[in-house]
C-alpha cells in the first residue's frame, strides 16, 4: 500500500492533479468561513453554540454544505442547487421528450443537458438564497428559539442589503459550479461528488467531538467501533451487483468479423445511491413547513394539527417519524430506479447490436427479464437504503447525537461511495503508467 502511495507521488501528471484537486478542496472550505455581506458573524457563531442546529431538509442542506449554511457564507447553498438541479433534469426526460432525445444523442446531447443543468443551477440558488436570506431575517433559521443572537443575524435589512447577499450566494454557487467541473476536467474524480464528500468530512470530527462530550469516552469508543462495522457492511453492499450474461453474435462485415463476444450488464443492489434519502427528507420537510408558517406568534395556543406535526413528523426520534421516513424511502428507490434503467431500452439496444441473454429469447422477453431481475434486486436495495438511513434517527434517539450523526444517512452513503470511486480512478490511472494499481 505505502509503495503504491509512493508511486502516486512519484508520477508527475498524477501528482499534478491530484495537487490540483486538494487546492480547489481547500479554496472550497476555506469559502465556507466566509461571511456573506451584511450577516453579523460574531451573532451567527454565537446562536450556533447555543441551539442544537437546524432541523429536517435543512440540517441535511447544511451537512452537504459543510456547515456553510447556517454560518450564512459566501458558499451557504453549496452543491445543492447543483444536486436538485441534475435530479430534475433526470426527471424532467420522462416528461419531456426532447430531453429524452438529447440524452440519447451521445456526446453532443449530453452536452446540452449539462447547459441546462447549469441554468437550472443558477435559477435554484437565486429561489434558494432568497428563501435563506427570509428565513435569517425573520430569525427562524435555526428554528424557534428565544436566543437574541439568532433574531438579528443580519446587520441591515433594507432591500439593498438583502439583494447583494442574494446576488452574493448566488454567485457563490455558480463558482462552486465552475470549481467542480475543473475538478472533473482536471483533477482527480468527479469534482462535484468530491466536494460534497468534502463537505461531509468536515463535519465528522465536531460530530464526534459532541458525542464524547455529552456522553463520555466509552460511548465515543463504541460509536467508532460502530461506524467502522457500518462501513464495511457499506462497501460490501455498495459493491454487490447483479451481473446478466449477454452474448452477441458473429456478424460478417465485408471480410471481417464482429461480435462473438460475452459481457454482462451489472445491476447494482443500490442503483438509486443516494437519491431517494434526498427526496423523502425533502418530502418529510413540508409537513414542518406547514406547521411552522400557521403557529401564531402572538402566543395564543396553535391548532391541533399543529400540534400533531410538531409532536410526530418534527423530530426524528419518534417511532412514526421513522416508519413514514422509511417507507418513503422504499417507495422513492423503486421510483427512481424505473426511471433511470429501462429495460425495454436496453433490451431494444442489445438486439439492435446482436445481443441476447443466454436462454432468453431477443425482444420483449428480455425486457421482462431484465424487469423481473431489477424489481426482485431493487427489493434489498431499498430496504438497505432504509435501515441505512435511520442510523442518524436512532443514534438521535439513543446516544443524543444531532441528525447530521457521521456513521448513517446520506453521510455515509456518499462518503464510502465517492471514496470507492476516486481510488478506483487513481488505481487506473496508475495501472496504465506502472502496469501495478493502487488496489490488489
Amino acid at each position: 500500500m505505502f509503495s503504491a502511495i509512493a508511486r502516486i507521488f512519484r508520477t508527475p501528471d498524477l501528482r499534478r492533479k491530484i495537487g490540483f484537486t486538494l487546492g480547489i478542496i481547500a479554496i472550497y472550505r476555506f469559502g465556507a468561513h466566509i461571511p456573506a455581506p451584511f450577516v453579523s458573524y460574531p451573532n451567527v457563531q454565537s446562536c450556533i453554540e447555543q441551539t442544537s442546529g437546524a432541523d429536517g431538509l435543512l440540517s441535511l442542506v447544511n451537512l452537504f454544505s459543510g456547515g456553510a449554511l447556517l454560518q450564512l457564507s459566501i458558499f451557504a447553498l453549496g452543491v445543492m442547487p447543483y444536486i436538485t438541479g441534475t435530479i430534475i433534469t433526470q426527471l424532467l426526460r420522462v416528461v419531456i421528450p426532447h430531453f429524452e432525445t438529447l440524452h440519447k444523442e451521445g456526446q453532443a446531447g449530453q452536452a446540452k443537458l449539462t447547459q441546462y443543468t447549469r441554468y437550472l443551477t443558477i435559477a435554484l440558488a437565486l429561489l434558494q438564497s432568497t428563501t435563506l436570506v427570509t428565513v435569517a431575517r425573520s430569525g427562524q433559521l435555526f428554528g424557534t428559539t428565544d436566543v437574541a443572537e439568532c433574531n438579528n443575524l443580519l446587520t441591515n435589512t433594507n432591500w439593498v442589503a438583502q439583494g447583494m447577499i442574494i446576488i452574493t450566494l448566488t454567485a457563490g454557487t455558480g463558482l462552486v459550479m465552475w470549481m467542480a467541473e475543473l475538478v472533473t476536467e482536471r483533477g482527480v474524480g468527479n469534482g462535484m461528488s468530491l466536494l460534497i464528500f468534502t463537505s461531509i468530512a468536515a463535519t465528522f470530527p465536531g460530530a464526534l467531538g459532541a458525542i464524547w462530550a455529552a456522553q463520555g469516552f466509552e460511548i465515543f469508543l463504541l460509536v467508532l467501533v460502530i461506524g467502522v462495522v457500518i462501513i464495511g457492511l457499506v462497501v460490501f453492499v455498495e459493491q454487490s451487483q447483479r451481473r446478466i450474461p449477454v452474448q452477441y453474435a458473429k456478424r460478417m462485415v465485408g471480410r471481417r468479423t464482429y461480435g462473438g463476444t460475452n459481457t454482462y450488464i451489472p445491476i447494482k443492489v443500490n442503483m438509486a445511491g443516494v437519491v431517494p434519502v434526498i427526496f423523502a427528507s425533502s418530502l418529510l420537510y413540508i409537513p414542518a413547513l406547514i406547521a411552522q408558517f400557521n403557529t401564531p406568534t402572538d402566543g395564543t395556543a396553535p391548532p391541533a394539527w399543529v400540534i400533531w406535526i410538531n409532536d410526530y413528523l418534527t423530530t426524528g426520534d419518534h417511532a412514526l417519524y421513522m416508519a413514514v421516513y422509511f417507507l418513503l424511502i422504499v417507495g422513492f428507490t423503486y421510483f427512481y430506479v424505473a426511471i433511470t434503467f429501462n429495460p425495454v431500452d436496453v433490451a431494444d439496444n442489445m438486439k439492435k447490436y446482436g445481443g441476447f441473454v443466454p436462454g432468453v429469447r431477443a425482444g420483449r422477453p428480455t425486457a421482462e427479464y431484465l424487469d423481473f431481475v431489477l424489481t426482485r434486486i431493487t427489493f434489498p436495495g431499498s430496504i438497505y437504503l432504509g435501515l441505512v438511513a435511520l442510523i442518524p434517527l436512532i443514534a438521535l434517539a439513543t446516544v443524543q447525537a444531532n441528525q447530521n450523526f457521521p456513521f448513517g444517512g446520506a453521510s455515509i452513503l456518499i462518503i464510502v461511495g465517492v471514496g470507492l470511486e476516486t481510488v478506483k480512478q487513481i488505481d487506473a490511472q496508475l495501472q496504465q503508467r506502472h502496469y501495478e494499481g493502487l488496489l490488489r
